[in-house]
């Protein structure tokens, strides 16, 4: 059914048959025509080019002609120098789908074999079907969309199932809400359905280890104003040693106490404990998702899909001459991808020691500057601005590291997309971890360790190494940890939703005007919501424009989701014993994030095609990793980088406690304990420090302090760095073999599948194979 308005401004392009009536005595508003199907599979967009002979007009015809040849039909509307191609597949191409997916081996259970085909299965069909037409020069849509002979592609959304889960799941309002993910499944496909379960069962496993981290941050809190270590920095009239070359002087250690207030907020007892949680924490959160995950795709009768399988029922639904992808290797491709990863991840580390050179300078230079504040605490700016500096690093990585990842997996020639999917994911998180963490490893386990002492200091460029606090090295990690967090987390929600949003709000514009134009309109199959009859022109244009004017989505639209929550659950799991918090920054992250993406996908973006999957792939085995890593980074953290061992040592073996005594507290003297003495009169120390660095108050200055356990007279390490050392390295041991054996324990005693699973699954195929024999049954008695 078509009408044609007087103030109809559509032009209809390059020889579009006007179908509508010119009858006189019919009302110029509407005429009637067979009812048809009212909704496009899919939309292509173009620039009108009134040149004939130019190459685009040339290959843009060349590949509508392929896809008509495939019995798509092909709808054409220009408007405003642009040309719009309303694709729609014929019921033919759906039927061999169906057909397909009933005798394959592992796509035979998920319900699409049988009944009508849902608008998800039919973009998705076509989705594949436009990426593998190919003109005559070789080229297919995705090299046409780069050179620029189409502008974009985009699904439509359905506006009565997309009102629907606006007003049930994509509103803020829902914020406390349960997802409903059949709908979601129903509409956006398994895939985008299993990333927002996966989602909501992390933010619910998080609500433990966030309140777990709330206590041990609270316990420290309790003993602020009273730990006897804080007490003794806060009174101490120990003189440290200048920080840095020439412009530093000695200081007070007491001018510190705010650090060290702040130092035990988070290198406490009871951070031991938490570690230990966090990772077996992990390991619990895998399993019981496995479990979840395998209820759901149970009831969407998907559990036993396989994406290479329907891959290959695509190809004959597209081509049915085709011929299967082989799969190759060569040893060639991968020597030479295996040596590019290599200098990527050198490359990377190479900007982490740029941003450790820029710490190393800033430090002394801030410590000369005209703000007091600025001078008295320049090591602490010094650490956030390298913080700032490596998240705006993070940014610039992220483009390269994924251009990089695209351009390797080129060079793999991997034989399906899930394969290409899987090796994309792995370059591209590689990536990201080590420009995520080489700064935070190095503030972890190299920071203050390496630097040297008095009279011998290490030095890059001629600027000396900076050293850790009295009070420990773990603040400078929690303050890097910190600010990455807190402005990755927010920054980018900001900019992933404020984008889309203002494109948004810019494009109602176009669809205000164009429903003026269209304000004759009165039939009722331009208001239809079944979607039984065909709209007008107007209308049609109208419905396009709608979802043209909408954010762009791609293969990558849903990774980058991915990308975001299993870097966080990296940093809530990794080094979450600098951090006790990091748990309820995630919390509170992902209650928005939930909806903030569900607004995003409903509201302001694109439809993102409907893809079928009963897993959510390779990330499964990268949680894995990262739950290991979490177990070695902790282990290290504990009893490298924060003070607990050191305390443990000298609590049971140098403290006031080792003799018996009563009247003080075990740990009455740590803070001298950990400290040793340069003296001026020391030929290499005179060199390091000049005359006028040793000047306090106005006096001279003839010792100093420094952090290490070196001898007074030879500045040789002493017995009890070795015993220090020793401790360390056997509680690392010793915590990640406990650990290990947890995590092993509680994998067996999770199964993966529960049993109610196993027996739905068993009754299912049951009742497919009685299905089967009945159909064969009749079909003989109907041949009798």
């Amino acid at each position: 059914m078509f009408f044609k308005t007087v103030e109809e401004s559509i032009e209809l392009c390059d020889g579009q048959k006007d179908s509508y009536s010119t009858d006189p005595l019919l009302p110029s508003m509407v005429v009637f025509e067979q009812p048809t199907q009212r909704t496009f599979d899919y939309v292509l967009v173009a620039h009108v080019v009134n040149d004939g002979t130019d190459q685009k007009a040339q290959r843009q015809r060349a590949f509508i002609q392929q896809l008509e040849k495939k019995n798509i039909s092909v709808t054409r509307i220009c408007h405003e120098e642009k040309v719009f191609f309303g694709l729609r597949a014929p019921s033919d191409m759906f039927e061999d789908y169906q057909y397909l997916l009933k005798v394959s081996d592992s796509c035979n259970s998920c319900g699409d074999e049988r009944g009508s085909v849902t608008q998800a299965t039919r973009i998705r069909i076509v989705n594949f079907i436009l990426h593998h037409t190919y003109i005559n020069t070789g080229e297919n849509l995705e090299e046409l969309l780069m050179k620029d002979v189409f502008e974009t592609m985009f699904c439509l959304h359905e506006r009565k199932k997309q009102n629907n889960l606006k007003k049930k799941w994509a509103r803020w309002s829902g914020l406390f809400t349960g997802q409903t993910f059949y709908d979601i499944k129903c509409y956006f496909g398994e895939k985008v359905a299993l990333y927002f379960l996966w989602l909501e069962w992390y933010t619910k496993l998080l609500v433990p280890a966030a309140a777990l981290g709330v206590v041990v941050f609270l316990y420290g809190l309790a003993f602020f104003n009273t730990n006897p270590l804080i007490t003794e920095v806060c009174q101490s009239d120990i003189i440290m040693c200048p920080r840095c070359d020439k412009r530093c002087t000695v200081w007070q250690l007491s001018e510190t106490c705010t650090y060290a207030k702040v130092s035990h907020l988070f290198d406490n007892e009871g951070t031991v404990a938490f570690a230990m949680f966090m990772a077996i924490w992990a390991t619990l959160f895998l399993e019981l998702w496995k479990r979840h995950r395998a209820r759901h795709v149970s009831q969407w009768k998907v559990y036993d899909w396989c994406e290479e399988e329907e891959e290959l029922i695509l190809e004959i639904v597209n081509d049915p001459n085709c011929q299967p992808k082989q799969f190759t290797h060569s040893y060639l491709r991968s020597t030479l991808v295996l040596i590019l990863v290599t200098l990527m991840l050198m490359l990377i580390i190479g900007l982490a020691h740029a941003l450790v050179v820029f710490r190393v300078v800033a430090a002394p230079l801030m410590s000369e500057g005209k703000w007091e504040f600025i001078k008295d605490h320049a090591n602490i700016v010094a650490v956030i601005l390298g913080a700032v500096l490596h998240y705006l690093t993070i940014q610039i990585m992220t483009r390269v590291n994924r251009w990089v990842s695209l351009k390797l997996c080129e060079i793999e020639k991997t034989n399906s997309f899930a394969a290409t999917e899987r090796s994309f994911t792995v370059k591209m998180f590689t990536f990201q971890f080590f420009t995520l963490f080489s700064s935070l490893f190095y503030v972890a386990f190299f920071l203050g360790r390496i630097n040297g002492h008095p009279g011998n200091y290490v030095r890059i460029a001629g600027w000396r190494l900076e050293e850790c606090h009295p009070s420990g090295c773990l603040t400078d990690l929690f303050i890097q940890m910190a600010v990455i967090m807190l402005l990755k987390q927010t920054l980018n929600n900001i900019f992933e939703f404020t984008g889309p949003w203002l494109k948004s709000c810019l494009s109602r514009n176009h669809a205000k005007k164009l429903e003026r134009k269209c304000g004759h309109c009165y039939r009722k199959a331009c208001r239809d919501e079944q979607g039984c009859v065909e709209p007008c022109d107007v209308c049609k244009l109208r419905d396009w424009l709608r979802n043209y004017h909408l954010a762009n989505t791609d293969a990558f639209s849903l990774f980058n989701e991915y990308l975001e929550m299993v870097v966080q659950f990296s940093f809530t799991t990794i080094f979450v014993a600098a951090f006790p918090l990091a748990p309820l920054l995630a919390l509170i992250n992902n209650i928005f994030e939930i909806r903030l993406d569900a607004i995003k996908m409903v509201r302001l973006e694109r439809r993102l095609v409907p893809w079928k999957t009963n897993d959510i792939g390779v990330w499964t085995k990268v949680l894995e990793v990262i739950g290991v890593l979490a177990v070695i980074a902790n282990g290290l953290v504990i009893g490298i980088t924060s003070d607990f061992i050191p305390r443990l040592v000298y609590r049971y073996h140098y403290g006031p406690c080792t003799n018996g005594s009563t009247q003080t507290h075990c740990m009455q003297g740590y803070i001298n304990d950990t400290l040793s003495t340069a003296f001026m009169t020391h030929q290499a120390v005179k060199k390091d420090f000049g005359l006028k660095q040793m000047v306090l108050n106005g006096f001279n200055v003839t010792q100093c302090s420094y952090r290490d356990y070196r001898s007074d007279e030879d500045y040789a390490l002493t017995s009890q760095f070795w015993l220090v050392l020793a401790v360390r390295f056997a509680f690392v041991i010793l915590f990640e073999h406990v650990v290990v054996v947890c995590k092993f324990i509680a994998a067996w005693f999770v199964p993966d599948n529960p049993t109610q699973v196993k027996n739905d699954r068993l009754h299912d195929k049951l009742a497919r194979l009685k299905e089967e024999i009945r159909e064969m049954k009749r079909s003989k008695s109907t041949e009798v």
